[in-house]
């Protein structure tokens, strides 16, 4: 494999397979792609319930790729996005899974924060949580 010699670069295939196979045992499944579906999901929109700074931060402690599908599709002069319920955030996660329905949307959103509160720095989970309203940052206990 020819290596570009920047870590970040180099190792960043192998960071998405890390957190894509990390999702898929806390929740048991065997399909990669819906855990990849998953996690675009809730990165976006978690970045558009955010305000524009905490959003940016929270990006700024992702991994390269990763980053990179967080920022896809961005419009920061729509967010935070509004209503900010927790039961039109779980709406906006589930939707794209129509054909094959999540069997419970808010313990796939509690993954998905649980794999980001293992991989981004503690420091920035309490600023994020704590910029979410009270039922959507009971997802983060």
């Amino acid at each position: 494999m020819s290596t570009t010699g920047h870590p970040a670069v180099d190792e960043a295939p192998q960071v998405v397979a890390e957190w894509l196979n990390l999702l898929c045992d806390d929740l048991d499944w065997q399909e990669r792609g819906r855990a990849y579906l998953l996690l675009t999901e809730v990165l976006h929109a978690l970045r558009d319930y955010l305000g524009v700074d905490e959003a940016a931060d929270l990006a700024a402690q992702l991994p390269l790729i990763l980053r990179g599908i967080y920022y896809t599709g961005w419009n920061p002069s729509k967010t935070p996005e509004k209503p900010r319920s927790k039961e039109a955030f779980l709406s906006r996660v589930a939707a794209p899974f129509s054909k094959a329905p999540l069997e419970d949307p808010e313990r796939a959103v509690a993954a998905v924060f649980d794999l980001l509160r293992r991989k981004v720095s503690m420091g920035e989970i309490d600023q994020v949580a704590g910029a979410m309203r009270g039922p959507l940052q009971a997802l983060w206990d």
